[in-house]
């Protein structure tokens, strides 16, 4: 086995330029592939963030009873789409007005519990829900107003399928470019040596001992390509982490826990041990005849 690798590092050395396009292209692949992860992963995290607040909001007016009020929840916890129903009295409305405004002495002046609504904040099993929650809500009596946040929940929605639909769509183009490049390079270096393979398989030298150096070599173009994406995506990420941090204020997504860049490192690997496994054999497979 010593002597395979050796005859690999060899093979690797011997054509430096080409070693260096191999990884470069490995590299950018899975460079991308960190970051998409990275994006989709945050634009899940995000819709399950808002999926766990409240989303729905019913404002009732003057004339609603804690009783009418009170049997619209128990109706609503009943409801298998929701899965939390919160009411807010007016008294508890108004502490909550007075500390999202306690910079602002004049907005609290004139403000009184008696004129701030008691509310229902709602909250969905999947954010799908929404929009036919607060269509049906706006129906029941004594609700004055229906708010939620329609836009924001639809663009996060299209934003998360698109990236998706086209994190995949580059994935799979730069993931075949990388599996024919290993292939084009290996099978290049194949061709150099057809005469030294010749003579090894008139020797009596194996198919195994043949093609090791060379199916070797592919999966270290793989390994280490993904090692550099990965690597390199994360200090991308190490490094932008206070600016996002301030910039996503309130949203719990950082810092990225360590074992979901493990996994993300485990599954480059693997894929970077299959394009260069699979490219390079089906370099030299002709050969081995």
């Amino acid at each position: 086995m010593k002597e395979q690798i050796k005859h690999a590092w060899v093979h690797i050395r011997r054509s430096p330029y080409q070693a260096l396009a191999a990884v470069m292209i490995m590299f950018v692949t899975f460079w991308t592939a960190t970051v998409v992860m990275l994006v989709a992963l945050g634009m899940a995290a995000i819709l399950k963030y808002f999926e766990t607040r409240p989303q729905v909001t019913l404002f009732f007016n003057d004339q609603a009873t804690e009783g009418e009020i009170e049997q619209l929840e128990v109706k609503l916890k009943e409801d298998p789409r929701i899965s939390e129903v919160r009411y807010v009295s007016q008294e508890e409305a108004l502490k909550i007005y007075q500390q999202q405004n306690k910079n602002e002495p004049l907005l609290l002046e004139m403000v009184t519990a008696e004129i701030l609504p008691a509310s229902l904040e709602i909250s969905t099993t999947k954010i799908d829900y929404l929009s036919e929650l607060a269509a049906k809500m706006k129906k029941e009596a004594n609700v004055e107003e229906v708010i939620y946040q329609e836009s924001l929940v639809k663009s996060l929605q299209t934003w998360t399928k698109t990236i998706r639909e086209i994190g995949s769509v580059l994935l799979g183009f730069l993931s075949v470019y990388s599996w024919l490049i290993i292939l084009i390079i290996i099978g290049m270096k194949v061709t150099v040596r057809r005469e030294e393979i010749e003579i090894l398989k008139l020797l009596g030298a194996s198919n195994w001992y043949i093609c090791w150096p060379f199916v070797g070599e592919g999966v270290f173009y793989g390994l280490l390509g993904a090692i550099l994406g990965w690597g390199s995506g994360y200090l991308v990420l190490l490094y932008s982490t206070p600016l996002l941090v301030n910039f996503l204020e309130g949203l719990p997504l950082l810092p990225v826990p360590f074992w979901t860049m493990l996994i993300l490192l485990g599954s480059e690997l693997l894929a970077g041990l299959v394009i260069g496994l699979t490219g390079s054999l089906l370099a030299v497979k002709r050969y081995l005849a």
